[in-house]
Parts: C-alpha cells; structure tokens; sequence
C-alpha cells in the first residue's frame, strides 16, 4: 500500500468536516487504485438534494421526523432502488462504497453510510448505531416532539422501523437464542468506529476469498485508525506471512508478543503460543536466505 493512500485516508477520516463517504471511497481504493472518488461524492449530493426536495414536499402536507425519515427511505429504497443483498452478502465488493452506489446494493453498514449520507444532505439528521451483527441507524428524538421515543431504522431492509423484538430476533440470529439485549448495544456509532468495522467487514472478506494482499492492506489501514490495536498489529504481521514478506511478518509478531498482556485465560495463552511457534518458524526461513 502506498503511504499517500494511507495518509490520505488518515487525513479524511479524521478531519472534522468530513463525511463518511469520502472516507470509506479513499478505503475503496485499496481495490480500485484508480478510482476516482468526487463523481460518487456529486452523486451523493445529487441524491441528497433530490431527497430534500421529497422532504419539503412531506413536510408541506405533515410536519413531523417520521415524515421527513419515510420520504428519505422512500426515494432512496422506492424509487432508486436499493436493496440489502442477501444472495452476495460475504461478497468484499458490499464493503465498497463505490461499488453499492453502483449497484443499489449492499450489507446493512454500507447501506447505513448512503442513507446517513444523503439524509444529512436533505436536512434529516440520522446517527449510527453499532448494533451486534447487523448496523442500524437511529433518528434521535427531537427537543420539540414531548414523549417521543427514538427510530430505529434497519438499512438493510428497506429502511424499516424496527422495534426492541425485532432487534432481540436480530441479536439472537446472529449470537444465539440465549442472547439478550442491553443498553450499551444501543450506542451511538462514531465516525471512526463505523469507519473500523466496515474495514473489518472488508478484511475478512478478503481473508475468506484468500486475498491475502488485499487483507493486509485493509489491515493496514485499520492500524491507521487506531495505532493501537494489537490484534491487526498480529493480523498484519499473519497477513505478510502468507505472501511471504517474511521479515515484516517477524517484525510485526515480536512487536505483537512484546506489546500484548499477559495471557488472561487458556484461549488467550494458546494463542500467543501459536504466534511465538509463528515467529521461531520465520527466524528459521529468515537465517536459511541469509
């Protein structure tokens, strides 16, 4: 990965008056190198200001947030057509913002970032939410609807309303029946924390596909956001053992060895052995090509 693209992405996802989209298209780049992100931007715009026009039109013959929010997911779902894609849904290319603008389709984060897009561009503020196993966005109640209660909205089908049911029928489907909700599953998602785990959507995806480079760079970009975090720091130097850049492989697991804690349970003392048996492996291969 070039380190332009790298700091571009830095520079983008931490700016203050930057958006998701122009950040998760920079991402987009470790697929498409040459892609080129202002026309979906001004697509974005377009989109946005075709919705506020459909918002206006709402609003004249009812006021209200669930109003301006049905005439959202209505241009965008209705008459754009986009749609969760439940036969690609492992599909890398779903992580790719260019790629759902392109298409109209995607998995509940992506379309998540095109609804927040193009709603905070037609005047309807929407927030993330790093629910479980499935994104969903939420319509904060406003200080001047008394007693209202917030929207849940799931982006991946069509926007809908979701209730506390369908959110514990969503957490269950993805972590078992004995899942039960609490409030911290509710938390408004940040820029940078939805920026993450779309990147972690991507990298497994890749790593499912075995596009080991492609993993790495998504890796990479992940160490970026958060310089801290230990498991990509293992996962890159994993990463770089498998296209066999053997010497960033070592550099990346003795760093990982010498940073982590001390193992915290049996699963956690496993896994540090299996990366120390990583890391003798590569000191043996690295002193035969010496």
């Amino acid at each position: 990965m070039s380190s332009s693209l790298r700091a571009a992405f830095v520079k983008i996802a931490s700016g203050p008056d930057q958006g998701l989209a122009a950040a998760a298209l920079c991402f987009a780049q470790v697929e498409y190198p040459d892609l080129d992100p202002q026309p979906y931007l001004d697509q974005l715009d377009e989109m946005g200001r075709a919705a506020r026009e459909m918002v206006a039109a709402a609003e004249r013959e009812r006021t209200g947030r669930a109003s301006r929010l049905a005439a959202v997911t209505h241009y965008l779902y209705d008459e754009l057509g986009f749609e969760g894609d439940r036969q690609r849904y492992d599909d890398a290319r779903n992580s790719l913002l260019n790629v759902v603008l392109d298409r109209r389709a995607g998995i509940p984060i992506t379309l998540a970032v095109v609804l927040m897009e193009v709603s905070a561009r037609a005047g309807v503020y929407l927030e993330g939410v790093n629910f479980p196993g499935h994104f969903l966005v939420r319509a904060p109640a406003a200080a001047d609807e008394p007693g209202a209660r917030d929207l849940l909205i799931d982006p991946f089908h069509r926007g809908a309303i979701v209730s506390e049911v369908d959110c514990s029928r969503l957490l269950r489907g993805h972590l078992g029946e004995d899942a039960t909700l609490s409030p911290g599953m509710f938390a408004t998602a940040s820029r940078q924390q939805i920026l993450v785990r779309m990147l972690l959507n991507l990298k497994r995806a890749y790593v499912r596909m075995r596009s080991f480079a492609h993993a790495r760079h998504a890796t990479e970009l992940l160490l970026a956001l958060d310089p801290s975090a230990l498991t990509e720091l293992r996962d890159r130097g994993l990463l770089a053992y498998h296209v066999e850049d053997y010497s960033s492989a070592l550099r990346d697991l003795q760093s990982y060895l010498r940073l982590v804690p001390a193992p915290a349970d049996d699963d956690d003392r496993r896994e540090q052995e299996q990366v120390w048996e990583h890391v003798k492996t590569l000191k043996r291969r690295l002193a035969t090509l010496n």
